[in-house]
């Protein structure tokens, strides 16, 4: 049976062509890495918009989900989770407010501190969106065969943590 090729190969082809001098070898694993995601952030947005969500409300919104009760969070703690800036995590913040999705209160230990709260609404959102998502991904896999998956996934951690290490700056 034929492999099945994609775009990528294509892409790889044709600078093998065109600078036979280059190693183009990471271009197989970092260029579907690269045009996967994007293609899964159109395909999550397309499912957070079916419940009235922006993809960055659903990762500040799971982000506080995942915490526990009562899930809160500082800004802080969303900057490093969400990978923003504090200055967007404020407006973020102030937008999802606004939609009565999450609250401010005042840190308990903190007078000038604050905790930012997911409300039930923002609760019932965040985990309508979150089953829709994991049904829309669990059909993308299935694409890949299940003994592969986990074999995929170690292979994508391990390379993960290369990259997110403080070294690799």
């Amino acid at each position: 049976m034929a492999q099945q090729r994609d775009e990528v190969d294509q892409i790889v082809d044709a600078w093998r062509r065109e600078r036979a001098d280059l190693d183009v070898e990471p271009l197989q694993v970092l260029s579907r890495v690269s045009r996967l995601a994007r293609l899964l952030d159109q395909a999550r947005g397309r499912a957070f918009a079916d419940h009235g969500l922006e993809g960055w409300e659903f990762d500040v919104l799971s982000a506080l989900r995942r915490v526990g009760p009562p899930y809160e969070l500082s800004p802080g703690a969303l900057v490093q989770q969400t990978l923003v800036t504090s200055g967007t995590m404020t407006n973020r913040v102030d937008r999802l407010e606004g939609r009565s999705f999450v609250q401010r209160r005042p840190a308990p230990n903190d007078r000038r501190g604050v905790l930012v709260r997911l409300t039930a609404t923002g609760r019932a959102v965040v985990d309508d969106a979150m089953v829709e998502l994991l049904d829309h991904e669990r059909e993308l896999l299935s694409h890949l065969p299940a003994r592969d998956r986990s074999s995929v996934a170690s292979a994508l951690r391990t390379l993960l943590a290369a990259v997110e290490s403080p070294s690799a700056d």
